[in-house]
């Protein structure tokens, strides 16, 4: 009868560690389900915070080309006066000139100005992108470690 009972707790045991196995596994695989999931969600948010980034920085820039548009209109009608107050042929071309001299500074220094804004804008839209390509190549790396 010992005989008997060898096989039978061999098989017990056999079984009750197949169910740990099995039981481990499983948990590991929800774990990496919940993984998954939660790192979806972080990178939906991340697009979310990078589109609000976005529509943030078009607005300043709308904004800055209305101003810049405004002023540069005041500006004209200003030189446009002033040019109807010219006495001579000779004063009337130092006015122009000095006009022209003065709006071709305000456009090299709006457009420096400009540049800047859309560069700062794509950095910070893409900050939030960058982190979770970094997040995922992160993942891959522990996963296949």
């Amino acid at each position: 009868m010992a005989a008997a009972k060898d096989p039978m707790k061999t098989v017990e045991t056999m079984t009750a560690d197949a169910q740990k196995t099995l039981t481990a596994n499983i948990e590991k695989a929800s774990k990496s389900f919940e993984d998954v999931a939660a790192f979806g969600q972080e990178t939906v948010d991340a697009m979310i915070k990078a589109q609000n980034l976005t529509a943030k920085a078009v607005e300043e820039i709308n904004a800055e080309v209305i101003a810049f548009s405004k002023k540069t209109l005041e500006e004209t009608v200003a030189h446009a006066k002033d040019l109807a107050s010219a006495q001579t042929v000779t004063d009337f071309i130092e006015k122009q000139a000095g006009f022209a001299k003065t709006a071709l500074d305000s456009m090299v220094k709006q457009s420096t100005k400009m540049n800047e804004m859309m560069m700062a804008a794509a950095k910070d839209a893409m900050a939030p992108v960058t982190a979770r390509m970094n997040a995922a190549a992160d993942m891959m790396k522990s996963h296949t470690a």
